[in-house]
């Protein structure tokens, strides 16, 4: 019985030590609703479905979380949003 107690009380303090982080999508004047949904396709591995759900978010409310993960996952996907002019941040 004192493993099974060990054993949960590790698991739980290694959930604690991923910090789970937002990729955030911005809404701009700029890009196109078609430029955002392949961006989102292309970069995050959105299904054409939610990449154009997504791109109606930033739109009507200004921004979207696009991708949830680690900050070293999301990072290089921050870089390539930005990359297609794209206005993304990681919080």
């Amino acid at each position: 019985m004192g493993t099974l107690i060990e054993t949960e009380e590790f698991i739980e303090r290694k959930e604690k030590l991923v910090d789970i982080k937002d990729l955030i999508l911005y809404n701009d004047d700029v890009n196109t609703f078609q430029h955002v949904i392949e961006s989102l396709i292309e970069i995050c591995d959105h299904q054409a479905e939610q990449a154009e759900q997504c791109a109606y978010i930033v739109h009507y409310v200004g921004k979207c979380s696009v991708k949830r993960g680690e900050f070293k996952k999301l990072k290089p996907l921050c870089v390539a949003l930005l990359d297609r002019g794209l206005s993304a941040t990681i919080e």
